[in-house]
């Protein structure tokens, strides 16, 4: 979902810094099992912008 985001995102012309911080946005601890979220400690997805290709990283994805 958070990589999804991301990539919807950067077609629509997002920026990677306001990607990286709405993607920590996208799941919370309600949503994923227990212990998930102290084993994700980043996601990084390779995205497509109008300028070309950049590796998006969210830290702490999970809030």
């Amino acid at each position: 979902m958070i990589a999804d985001h991301i990539l919807e995102g950067a077609r629509d012309g997002r920026t990677v810094a306001e990607l990286m911080a709405s993607g920590r946005e996208v799941l919370g601890r309600d949503d994923v099992m227990e212990g998930v979220p102290e084993m994700l400690a980043e996601v990084q997805v390779e995205a497509t912008f109008p300028d070309g290709t950049k590796l998006v990283t969210v830290h702490q994805p999970i809030a």
